[in-house]
Protein backbone atom coordinates (compact mmCIF):
# COMPACT_ATOMS: atom_id res chain seq x y z
CA UNK A 1 0.00 0.00 0.00
CA UNK A 2 1.38 3.39 -1.03
CA UNK A 3 1.72 6.00 1.70
CA UNK A 4 1.65 9.78 1.27
CA UNK A 5 2.03 12.71 3.59
CA UNK A 6 -1.20 14.21 2.24
CA UNK A 7 -4.14 12.73 0.32
CA UNK A 8 -6.45 15.22 -1.37
CA UNK A 9 -9.93 14.15 -2.38
CA UNK A 10 -11.06 16.09 -5.44
CA UNK A 11 -9.19 17.85 -8.24
CA UNK A 12 -11.09 21.14 -8.34
CA UNK A 13 -9.43 24.52 -7.73
CA UNK A 14 -9.17 24.08 -3.95
CA UNK A 15 -7.70 20.58 -4.04
CA UNK A 16 -5.40 21.14 -7.00
CA UNK A 17 -4.19 24.43 -5.50
CA UNK A 18 -3.40 22.74 -2.18
CA UNK A 19 -1.58 19.94 -4.01
CA UNK A 20 0.52 22.41 -6.00
CA UNK A 21 1.74 24.28 -2.92
CA UNK A 22 2.36 21.11 -0.88
CA UNK A 23 4.35 19.40 -3.61
CA UNK A 24 6.36 22.54 -4.29
CA UNK A 25 7.68 22.19 -0.73
CA UNK A 26 8.55 18.53 -1.20
CA UNK A 27 5.56 17.04 0.66
CA UNK A 28 4.41 13.79 -0.91
CA UNK A 29 0.87 14.34 -2.14
CA UNK A 30 -1.77 12.33 -3.95
CA UNK A 31 -4.96 13.61 -5.57
CA UNK A 32 -7.79 11.10 -5.57
CA UNK A 33 -10.31 11.92 -8.30
CA UNK A 34 -13.45 9.90 -9.04
CA UNK A 35 -13.49 10.88 -12.73
CA UNK A 36 -11.00 11.10 -15.57
CA UNK A 37 -9.47 14.51 -16.27
CA UNK A 38 -10.30 16.81 -17.89
CA UNK A 39 -13.97 16.46 -16.88
CA UNK A 40 -16.91 18.85 -17.14
CA UNK A 41 -17.74 20.64 -13.90
CA UNK A 42 -20.94 22.54 -13.29
CA UNK A 43 -19.96 26.14 -12.62
CA UNK A 44 -20.63 29.59 -14.02
CA UNK A 45 -16.89 29.81 -14.61
CA UNK A 46 -16.36 33.39 -13.45
CA UNK A 47 -12.97 33.79 -11.74
CA UNK A 48 -12.78 37.15 -9.97
CA UNK A 49 -9.53 39.08 -9.95
CA UNK A 50 -8.67 38.41 -6.29
CA UNK A 51 -8.36 34.74 -7.27
CA UNK A 52 -6.61 35.34 -10.58
CA UNK A 53 -3.91 37.64 -9.24
CA UNK A 54 -2.80 35.14 -6.59
CA UNK A 55 -2.32 32.22 -8.97
CA UNK A 56 1.38 31.33 -9.07
CA UNK A 57 1.38 30.56 -12.80
CA UNK A 58 -0.04 31.88 -16.05
CA UNK A 59 -3.49 30.64 -17.13
CA UNK A 60 -3.71 32.44 -20.47
CA UNK A 61 -4.23 29.19 -22.38
CA UNK A 62 -7.50 28.42 -20.56
CA UNK A 63 -9.03 31.90 -20.50
CA UNK A 64 -12.22 32.18 -22.53
CA UNK A 65 -12.84 35.92 -22.10
CA UNK A 66 -11.99 38.71 -19.66
CA UNK A 67 -14.20 41.57 -18.54
CA UNK A 68 -13.07 44.85 -17.05
CA UNK A 69 -16.63 46.19 -16.94
CA UNK A 70 -19.49 44.60 -15.01
CA UNK A 71 -23.17 45.55 -15.31
CA UNK A 72 -25.61 45.14 -12.42
CA UNK A 73 -29.33 45.50 -13.12
CA UNK A 74 -32.24 45.73 -10.69
CA UNK A 75 -35.28 45.44 -12.90
CA UNK A 76 -35.79 48.25 -15.41
CA UNK A 77 -35.19 51.11 -13.02
CA UNK A 78 -31.66 50.68 -11.66
CA UNK A 79 -28.48 49.97 -13.58
CA UNK A 80 -24.94 50.28 -12.26
CA UNK A 81 -21.69 49.80 -14.13
CA UNK A 82 -18.19 49.38 -12.74
CA UNK A 83 -14.91 49.41 -14.63
CA UNK A 84 -11.40 48.48 -13.54
CA UNK A 85 -8.02 48.50 -15.27
CA UNK A 86 -7.51 44.86 -14.31
CA UNK A 87 -10.14 42.31 -15.37
CA UNK A 88 -12.85 42.05 -12.73
CA UNK A 89 -14.05 38.67 -14.03
CA UNK A 90 -12.09 36.15 -16.08
CA UNK A 91 -14.18 33.51 -17.80
CA UNK A 92 -12.91 29.94 -17.73
CA UNK A 93 -14.32 26.49 -18.33
CA UNK A 94 -13.71 24.35 -15.29
CA UNK A 95 -12.58 21.25 -17.18
CA UNK A 96 -9.62 23.10 -18.70
CA UNK A 97 -8.93 25.31 -15.68
CA UNK A 98 -8.93 22.49 -13.12
CA UNK A 99 -6.84 20.27 -15.35
CA UNK A 100 -4.26 23.01 -15.81
CA UNK A 101 -3.75 23.39 -12.04
CA UNK A 102 -3.46 19.62 -11.65
CA UNK A 103 -0.87 19.45 -14.42
CA UNK A 104 1.12 22.22 -12.74
CA UNK A 105 0.95 20.26 -9.47
CA UNK A 106 2.12 17.09 -11.21
CA UNK A 107 5.23 18.94 -12.39
CA UNK A 108 6.27 19.02 -8.72
CA UNK A 109 5.64 15.32 -8.23
CA UNK A 110 1.97 15.09 -7.24
CA UNK A 111 0.45 11.67 -7.90
CA UNK A 112 -2.97 11.71 -9.60
CA UNK A 113 -5.26 8.73 -9.17
CA UNK A 114 -8.08 9.10 -11.68
CA UNK A 115 -11.29 7.07 -11.69
CA UNK A 116 -10.76 6.36 -8.00
CA UNK A 117 -13.93 6.89 -6.00
CA UNK A 118 -13.41 7.15 -2.24
CA UNK A 119 -15.35 4.41 -0.47
CA UNK A 120 -14.19 4.50 3.14
CA UNK A 121 -11.80 6.03 5.65
CA UNK A 122 -10.14 3.89 8.29
CA UNK A 123 -8.55 6.00 11.01
CA UNK A 124 -5.47 4.58 12.69
CA UNK A 125 -3.10 6.08 15.25
CA UNK A 126 -0.54 7.56 12.86
CA UNK A 127 -2.29 7.42 9.49
CA UNK A 128 -5.60 7.02 7.70
CA UNK A 129 -6.31 4.32 5.16
CA UNK A 130 -8.33 5.50 2.20
CA UNK A 131 -10.25 2.73 0.49
CA UNK A 132 -11.17 3.63 -3.08
CA UNK A 133 -12.99 1.83 -5.88
CA UNK A 134 -9.62 0.77 -7.34
CA UNK A 135 -7.10 0.45 -4.50
CA UNK A 136 -6.22 1.58 -1.01
CA UNK A 137 -3.63 4.16 -0.04
CA UNK A 138 -2.69 5.72 3.28
CA UNK A 139 -1.85 9.25 4.34
CA UNK A 140 -1.11 11.24 7.47
CA UNK A 141 -3.29 14.18 6.40
CA UNK A 142 -6.44 14.25 4.31
CA UNK A 143 -7.79 17.33 2.58
CA UNK A 144 -11.45 17.12 1.60
CA UNK A 145 -11.87 19.12 -1.60
CA UNK A 146 -14.76 17.16 -3.06
CA UNK A 147 -17.35 19.88 -3.37
CA UNK A 148 -20.60 20.97 -1.82
CA UNK A 149 -21.87 17.49 -0.98
CA UNK A 150 -18.42 16.21 0.13
CA UNK A 151 -18.65 12.45 0.72
CA UNK A 152 -15.30 12.75 2.50
CA UNK A 153 -16.75 15.09 5.11
CA UNK A 154 -19.59 12.63 5.73
CA UNK A 155 -17.14 9.74 6.15
CA UNK A 156 -15.08 11.84 8.57
CA UNK A 157 -18.04 12.66 10.81
CA UNK A 158 -19.31 16.07 9.73
CA UNK A 159 -23.04 16.68 9.84
CA UNK A 160 -25.06 17.77 6.83
CA UNK A 161 -27.08 20.59 8.38
CA UNK A 162 -24.24 22.90 9.36
CA UNK A 163 -24.12 24.95 6.17
CA UNK A 164 -26.56 26.94 4.08
CA UNK A 165 -26.92 25.45 0.60
CA UNK A 166 -28.75 27.42 -2.05
CA UNK A 167 -30.16 26.09 -5.36
CA UNK A 168 -28.81 27.18 -8.73
CA UNK A 169 -29.43 26.24 -12.33
CA UNK A 170 -26.92 26.87 -15.10
CA UNK A 171 -27.14 26.37 -18.84
CA UNK A 172 -24.35 26.28 -21.38
CA UNK A 173 -26.08 27.54 -24.52
CA UNK A 174 -25.21 28.24 -28.12
CA UNK A 175 -27.22 31.01 -29.74
CA UNK A 176 -27.38 32.52 -33.23
CA UNK A 177 -24.34 34.57 -34.19
CA UNK A 178 -26.31 37.82 -34.09
CA UNK A 179 -27.36 37.22 -30.46
CA UNK A 180 -23.90 36.06 -29.42
CA UNK A 181 -22.22 39.14 -30.92
CA UNK A 182 -24.76 41.34 -29.14
CA UNK A 183 -24.07 39.75 -25.74
CA UNK A 184 -20.45 38.60 -25.90
CA UNK A 185 -18.94 41.84 -24.61
CA UNK A 186 -21.14 42.24 -21.53
CA UNK A 187 -21.06 40.30 -18.28
CA UNK A 188 -24.17 41.09 -16.30
CA UNK A 189 -26.00 40.28 -13.10
CA UNK A 190 -29.75 40.83 -12.83
CA UNK A 191 -30.83 41.10 -9.21
CA UNK A 192 -34.42 39.96 -8.53
CA UNK A 193 -34.67 38.17 -11.87
CA UNK A 194 -35.49 35.31 -9.53
CA UNK A 195 -37.14 35.84 -6.12
CA UNK A 196 -34.51 36.37 -3.41
CA UNK A 197 -31.71 35.87 -5.90
CA UNK A 198 -30.25 36.84 -9.24
CA UNK A 199 -29.56 35.72 -12.79
CA UNK A 200 -26.33 35.99 -14.73
CA UNK A 201 -25.03 36.01 -18.27
CA UNK A 202 -21.38 34.97 -18.65
CA UNK A 203 -20.10 35.05 -22.25
CA UNK A 204 -17.50 32.40 -23.00
CA UNK A 205 -15.40 31.96 -26.13
CA UNK A 206 -18.14 30.58 -28.37
CA UNK A 207 -21.19 30.24 -26.13
CA UNK A 208 -23.00 31.72 -23.14
CA UNK A 209 -23.24 30.46 -19.58
CA UNK A 210 -26.62 31.64 -18.35
CA UNK A 211 -28.07 30.81 -14.96
CA UNK A 212 -30.21 31.65 -11.97
CA UNK A 213 -29.60 31.24 -8.25
CA UNK A 214 -31.83 31.77 -5.23
CA UNK A 215 -30.31 33.04 -1.99
CA UNK A 216 -33.02 31.14 -0.11
CA UNK A 217 -32.76 27.46 0.69
CA UNK A 218 -36.16 26.57 -0.69
CA UNK A 219 -37.95 24.68 -3.42
CA UNK A 220 -38.35 26.87 -6.46
CA UNK A 221 -39.02 26.44 -10.16
CA UNK A 222 -35.61 27.55 -11.37
CA UNK A 223 -36.28 26.62 -14.98
CA UNK A 224 -39.26 28.99 -15.11
CA UNK A 225 -37.12 31.94 -14.06
CA UNK A 226 -34.30 30.90 -16.38
CA UNK A 227 -36.75 30.92 -19.29
CA UNK A 228 -38.01 34.35 -18.28
CA UNK A 229 -34.44 35.62 -18.03
CA UNK A 230 -33.72 34.55 -21.59
CA UNK A 231 -36.51 36.91 -22.63
CA UNK A 232 -34.93 39.68 -20.55
CA UNK A 233 -31.64 39.41 -22.45
CA UNK A 234 -33.41 39.01 -25.77
CA UNK A 235 -32.72 35.35 -26.57
CA UNK A 236 -35.54 33.67 -28.49
CA UNK A 237 -33.58 31.00 -30.38
CA UNK A 238 -31.26 28.42 -28.81
CA UNK A 239 -29.13 26.22 -31.07
CA UNK A 240 -27.95 23.90 -28.32
CA UNK A 241 -28.50 23.77 -24.57
CA UNK A 242 -26.97 21.83 -21.69
CA UNK A 243 -28.66 22.03 -18.27
CA UNK A 244 -26.89 21.66 -14.93
CA UNK A 245 -28.52 22.00 -11.53
CA UNK A 246 -26.43 22.26 -8.39
CA UNK A 247 -26.24 23.53 -4.83
CA UNK A 248 -23.88 26.22 -3.58
CA UNK A 249 -22.75 26.33 0.07
CA UNK A 250 -22.82 30.01 1.06
CA UNK A 251 -22.06 29.77 4.77
CA UNK A 252 -19.09 28.23 6.56
CA UNK A 253 -19.72 25.04 8.51
CA UNK A 254 -20.57 25.59 12.15
CA UNK A 255 -19.08 22.29 13.38
CA UNK A 256 -15.46 22.99 12.54
CA UNK A 257 -13.09 22.53 9.63
CA UNK A 258 -10.71 19.86 10.97
CA UNK A 259 -11.46 16.39 12.39
CA UNK A 260 -9.09 13.43 12.73
CA UNK A 261 -6.48 15.06 10.48
CA UNK A 262 -9.11 15.72 7.81
CA UNK A 263 -9.10 19.34 6.60
CA UNK A 264 -12.10 20.84 4.77
CA UNK A 265 -11.50 23.40 2.03
CA UNK A 266 -13.53 25.08 -0.71
CA UNK A 267 -17.18 24.16 -1.08
CA UNK A 268 -16.73 21.20 1.26
CA UNK A 269 -16.15 23.76 4.02
CA UNK A 270 -18.87 26.17 2.84
CA UNK A 271 -16.60 28.94 1.59
CA UNK A 272 -18.53 30.38 -1.39
CA UNK A 273 -19.31 34.08 -1.20
CA UNK A 274 -22.75 34.51 0.44
CA UNK A 275 -23.76 37.49 -1.71
CA UNK A 276 -22.55 36.49 -5.16
CA UNK A 277 -22.23 32.69 -4.64
CA UNK A 278 -18.82 32.93 -6.34
CA UNK A 279 -16.69 30.11 -5.04
CA UNK A 280 -13.53 29.72 -7.11
CA UNK A 281 -11.45 32.47 -5.48
CA UNK A 282 -12.14 31.28 -1.92
CA UNK A 283 -11.60 27.69 -3.02
CA UNK A 284 -8.12 28.58 -4.26
CA UNK A 285 -7.43 30.64 -1.15
CA UNK A 286 -8.54 27.99 1.34
CA UNK A 287 -6.48 25.39 -0.50
CA UNK A 288 -3.41 27.54 -0.02
CA UNK A 289 -4.22 28.07 3.68
CA UNK A 290 -4.54 24.33 4.29
CA UNK A 291 -1.29 23.65 2.46
CA UNK A 292 0.55 26.40 4.34
CA UNK A 293 -0.70 25.07 7.66
CA UNK A 294 0.59 21.57 6.98
CA UNK A 295 3.90 22.90 5.64
CA UNK A 296 4.48 25.28 8.56
CA UNK A 297 3.66 22.56 11.09
CA UNK A 298 6.43 20.27 9.81
CA UNK A 299 3.72 17.61 9.49
CA UNK A 300 2.68 17.91 13.12
CA UNK A 301 -1.03 17.11 13.11
CA UNK A 302 -2.09 19.11 16.15
CA UNK A 303 -0.08 22.15 15.14
CA UNK A 304 -1.35 22.00 11.54
CA UNK A 305 -4.96 21.96 12.71
CA UNK A 306 -4.38 24.93 14.99
CA UNK A 307 -2.60 26.89 12.26
CA UNK A 308 -5.40 26.24 9.77
CA UNK A 309 -8.14 27.40 12.13
CA UNK A 310 -6.17 30.52 13.00
CA UNK A 311 -5.58 31.34 9.34
CA UNK A 312 -9.28 30.91 8.55
CA UNK A 313 -10.34 33.09 11.47
CA UNK A 314 -7.90 35.82 10.54
CA UNK A 315 -9.85 36.88 7.43
CA UNK A 316 -11.93 34.36 5.50
CA UNK A 317 -14.46 33.15 8.08
CA UNK A 318 -15.23 36.61 9.53
CA UNK A 319 -15.71 37.94 5.99
CA UNK A 320 -18.10 35.12 5.16
CA UNK A 321 -20.12 35.65 8.33
CA UNK A 322 -20.49 39.33 7.54
CA UNK A 323 -21.36 38.49 3.95
CA UNK A 324 -24.01 36.06 5.13
CA UNK A 325 -25.77 38.78 7.14
CA UNK A 326 -25.46 41.23 4.25
CA UNK A 327 -26.83 38.66 1.80
CA UNK A 328 -29.91 38.04 3.94
CA UNK A 329 -30.56 41.76 4.16
CA UNK A 330 -29.82 42.39 0.47
CA UNK A 331 -32.13 39.73 -0.93
CA UNK A 332 -34.94 39.80 1.65
CA UNK A 333 -35.31 43.53 2.37
CA UNK A 334 -36.06 44.48 -1.22
CA UNK A 335 -37.98 47.71 -0.62
CA UNK A 336 -35.47 49.25 1.77
CA UNK A 337 -32.58 47.95 -0.31
CA UNK A 338 -33.85 49.64 -3.46
CA UNK A 339 -34.38 52.93 -1.64
CA UNK A 340 -30.78 52.80 -0.46
CA UNK A 341 -29.46 51.80 -3.87
CA UNK A 342 -31.22 54.66 -5.59
CA UNK A 343 -29.01 56.95 -3.53
CA UNK A 344 -25.92 54.83 -2.87
CA UNK A 345 -26.09 52.18 -5.61
CA UNK A 346 -23.00 53.22 -7.53
CA UNK A 347 -20.98 53.36 -4.32
CA UNK A 348 -22.20 49.86 -3.43
CA UNK A 349 -21.30 48.57 -6.89
CA UNK A 350 -17.82 50.06 -6.64
CA UNK A 351 -17.37 48.48 -3.22
CA UNK A 352 -18.37 45.07 -4.61
CA UNK A 353 -15.87 45.52 -7.43
CA UNK A 354 -13.20 46.25 -4.83
CA UNK A 355 -14.16 43.01 -3.02
CA UNK A 356 -13.80 41.13 -6.32
CA UNK A 357 -10.35 42.65 -6.76
CA UNK A 358 -9.25 41.81 -3.23
CA UNK A 359 -8.83 45.46 -2.30
CA UNK A 360 -11.33 45.26 0.55
CA UNK A 361 -13.51 42.76 2.38
CA UNK A 362 -17.03 43.04 3.72
CA UNK A 363 -16.85 45.54 6.61
CA UNK A 364 -17.39 44.13 10.09
CA UNK A 365 -19.55 47.14 10.95
CA UNK A 366 -21.91 46.62 8.01
CA UNK A 367 -25.01 46.46 10.23
CA UNK A 368 -24.32 49.91 11.66
CA UNK A 369 -23.49 51.32 8.24
CA UNK A 370 -26.78 50.15 6.74
CA UNK A 371 -28.76 51.28 9.78
CA UNK A 372 -27.22 54.75 9.49
CA UNK A 373 -28.05 54.92 5.78
CA UNK A 374 -31.67 53.94 6.48
CA UNK A 375 -31.94 56.67 9.10
CA UNK A 376 -30.73 59.16 6.49
CA UNK A 377 -33.62 58.16 4.24
CA UNK A 378 -36.25 58.17 6.99
CA UNK A 379 -35.20 61.24 8.86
Amino acid sequence: MKHFDVAIIGSGPSGASAAFHLAKKGISTVIIEKESLPRYKTCGGGLVYRGLKNLPFDITDVIERQFHTVDIFLGDSLHFKTHREDPTITMIMRDSFDNLIVEKAKEFGVTLLENHKLKNLIFEADKTILETSEESVSAKFIIAADGALSPTAKLAGWKEDTRKLIPALEYEIEVPEEDFNRLKNEVRFDIDAIPYGYAWNFPKKNHLSVGVASARRTKINLKKFYTEYLETIGITTILSESQHGFQIPVSPRTDGFVKNNVFLIGDAAGFADPITAEGISNALYSGVLAAESIIESDLDAEKAASLYINKLEEKLVPELKTGLWLSKWFYEQKTIRNLLLKKHGQRFSEAMADVFHGKRSYPVNIKKTITDRIKELVF
